[in-house]
């Protein structure tokens, strides 16, 4: 077993040697394969010091491209082989004492610099020939026409030295001459060569306009033309060409023979198609990439009428917990299974699979009957999946959601159908994972609706997009308002004014709950003590109290006991005309750190709302250690009593609830009342608030004041 190198320059030169002995049979050099590898050592020092820099350089690893082109390292095979080498081995031996993810990513990189650089040196020096062979070409035009008249001698000069193929034929296509570059190009010697008639050199890529261009020139009604045509050779293998052909006429201006000069363009050809191959396909799993996907995507969308489309979009679930656990070599090999498998599931004519990105894939199907080719597709691919994959010596299960998007062609763009099948996918993902949904254009409106109210959130509450409207809260005893709930509203420019559960979970989701909060909680103490200033006095009942309800997401916020004084004091209000309320479901098993604040604001005075009181399932016991002054009973409770008689079971149960709230000194509030009936019915029982349409709906500010009016004339 070879032993592994001892220092860094050791292995820089193992580096080298593995390089040099894996281009060198593909180079055209005269250089013996260890003088080669004298050549190449400074290049790997360059890439090794390029990995281990601290920022990358890209311009360093396309020095090193360049470099191998001017070291005769044309040919596309020792790029290749060049890439492959410094993939599999310039970080096990330049990459000591470094990440190994990150040095793999900047090896990644570095060899994408590198076949840039390849091919930015090989077009100049391509430029450069063709520049050559351009004063060439005119220079032997001129020359084989004078020395058809005059200097047969100076003509064969520039004929036989030009560097690139020329050849003379007649105007019936007939090879009379040929020069040594063109023998070499076609492997043929010069008398094969001059047996040959132009017009048989024909080939299935030739663009359709070739030979139409070849008989206006024979005709004499063009001078010349250039095209790009390719070559059948004696071994069957294509020789392409950039092809300049013209018209040679005689001293008295009559058409006489055509002159082609043909420039060797097979290699730069093949470098073109391995880049395009490299930038249209996945690196990791060799499927179509996203840019790929979007062009035939796109053409499948334009075809003529009659023409549909199915789209199936494929995330895994649970892929996360693979990289997570495993690694993510692990993750790569799991994807590169999965699109082994998804690609023997789009086998037919019009079908194709594509690796979006992560753990995401898409497979595409056109025809007329797209709608059941794609279930079937869909089906295919799901089944696919129900095999284990092995990892690491472990049995994987795979599972996946899938989004379905079917149509005619022509109606949509592809933004918009991979947006769909996004949107669908991810609710087969909600639904539990592991089945396919088809598209339901109301399901993508709602969801893009949702979308558009999330990124509109922050900016409508720096333009003012959101206003509050008040519901009254009456004493039962003797029907006096005794305050009100805050109950923020969105004036959206779009559809008008929306409630809180439109636009709440969202501000809850997005963090902006916390401003928006903090927002209504300042306007709702400032109204509170508007109210205060405009009820207050001798004769008032009791202080008008403002009801402001706290999302989990503000329980949580380090700064709701700081914020909440802050707002008291500057409006100079005094912590019992505010009460906030809190769902029962945001304190079940609530501990001491999230009860901590709301026991700080009840020992200030502000008093602390149990809101909708029955639907948590909580333990009635825990009352005792929540900091609560007043339970809301949720209107599920007392919806029986709007009839006369109520259900007498619903009455023994609001009757317990109230006794065991008294008995704990809270005040019961509640909910939903509607009817004058229900009203009396909670009077009767012993309720000490409620608010409901029954008194009125929430409104205006002003609206509260009229009601207050009423209540203290009356």
């Amino acid at each position: 077993m070879m032993a592994e190198p001892d220092g860094p320059e050791d292995r820089l030169r193992r580096f080298a040697t593995i390089w040099s002995r894996a281009v060198f049979p593909v180079t055209s050099t005269s250089s013996t394969r260890p003088e080669f590898e004298e050549q190449l050592l400074p290049l790997a020092r360059r890439l090794s010091e390029a990995l281990r820099a601290r920022a990358f350089d890209q311009e360093e690893a396309k020095a090193v491209g360049a470099a191998l082109v001017g070291a005769h390292c044309t040919d596309p095979e020792a790029l290749s082989r060049t890439l492959d080498c410094v993939d599999a081995y310039l970080v096990l031996y330049c990459g000591h004492d470094g990440d190994p993810e990150h040095l793999r990513a900047r090896s990644a990189r570095l060899q994408h610099a590198m076949a840039a650089g390849f091919a930015q040196a090989l077009r100049e020096r391509t430029l450069a020939e063709q520049e050559a062979i351009a004063q060439a070409a005119l220079k032997a035009q001129g020359v084989v026409a004078q020395a058809l008249h005059a200097s047969e001698a100076r003509f064969r000069a520039v004929f036989e030295g030009a560097a690139i193929g020329i050849g003379i034929a007649d105007l019936d296509g007939n090879v009379l001459q040929v020069n040594g570059a063109l023998t070499r190009m076609f492997g043929l010697t010069d008398q094969k060569l001059r047996s040959r008639n132009a017009k048989e050199w024909t080939h299935p890529d030739d663009a359709p306009q070739t030979w139409r261009l070849y008989e206006e020139l024979v005709r004499g009604q063009r001078e010349h033309y250039h095209v790009e045509k390719a070559f059948y050779r004696p071994d069957g293998t294509v020789l392409w060409t950039n092809l300049t052909v013209s018209l040679l006429r005689d001293a008295d201006g009559a058409p006489r023979y055509q002159l082609a000069l043909m420039e060797d363009t097979t290699e730069r050809r093949l470098l073109n198609l391995r880049l395009r191959y490299e930038a249209t396909h996945d690196a990791l799993t060799g499927l179509p990439n996203r840019s790929f996907f979007f062009e035939r995507l796109e053409k499948a969308l334009s075809a003529g009428p009659g023409q549909r489309f199915g789209l199936c979009y494929l995330d895994l679930d649970g892929f996360k917990t693979v990289n997570d656990s495993l690694g993510h070599a692990a993750g790569d090999r799991l994807l590169v299974e999965v699109a082994d498998r998804l690609q023997a599931c789009a086998t037919a004519p019009g079908e194709m699979v594509a690796r979006l990105g992560g753990d995401e894939f898409v497979a595409l199907t056109t025809g007329p009957d797209t709608a059941h080719e794609v279930d079937e597709l869909a089906g295919r691919i799901m089944n696919a999946l129900l095999a284990p994959i092995s990892i690491d010596g472990r049995e994987l299960t795979v599972r996946g959601s899938i989004g379905i998007v079917e149509g005619p062609a022509g109606e949509r763009s592809p933004a918009e159908v991979l947006r769909s099948a996004d949107i669908t996918m991810y609710r087969a993902k909600s639904a539990g994972g592991n089945r396919f949904e088809l598209a339901d254009p109301e399901a993508d409106a709602r969801v893009i609706t949702r979308h558009g109210l999330t990124t509109a959130l922050p900016a409508a509450l720096e333009r003012g997009e959101f206003f509050i409207e008040y519901q009254p809260l009456v004493r039962l005893g003797d029907g006096t308002v005794r305050g009100a709930e805050a109950l923020v509203r969105w004036l959206h420019p779009q559809h008008g004014v929306l409630g809180p559960d439109r636009f709440i979970p969202l501000a809850e989701h997005t963090g902006l709950i916390v401003p928006l909060g903090r927002w209504v909680l300042e306007q709702s103490v400032r109204q509170a003590r508007e109210w205060r200033e405009r009820h207050g006095g001798a004769d008032a009942v009791g202080p008008l109290r403002i009801n402001v309800n706290l999302s989990p997401c503000q329980l949580n916020h380090p700064g709701l006991v700081q914020d909440t004084v802050d707002i008291l004091e500057r409006a100079g209000v005094a912590p019992d005309a505010l009460c906030l309320e809190v769902t029962e479901s945001a304190l079940i098993g609530a501990d001491d750190d999230l009860l901590k604040p709301l026991r700080r604001l009840a020992e200030m005075g502000v008093d602390i709302a149990l809101d909708d009181f029955g639907t948590g399932y909580s333990n009635l016991a825990n009352l005792r250690r929540l900091p609560v002054s007043v339970l809301k009973l949720d209107r599920s409770f007392t919806q029986s009593m709007q009839q006369f008689p109520a259900d007498p079971v619903d009455l023994k149960i609001v009757e317990g609830i109230v006794s065991l709230a008294h008995s704990l000194d809270l005040a019961v509030t509640v909910e939903g009342v509607e009817t004058g009936a229900q009203a009396e019915q909670l009077r009767i029982l012993g309720c000490d608030t409620a608010q409901g349409w029954y008194y009125a709906r929430p409104g205006p500010p002003d609206r509260l004041h009229e009601l207050a009016l009423v209540d203290a004339s009356g």
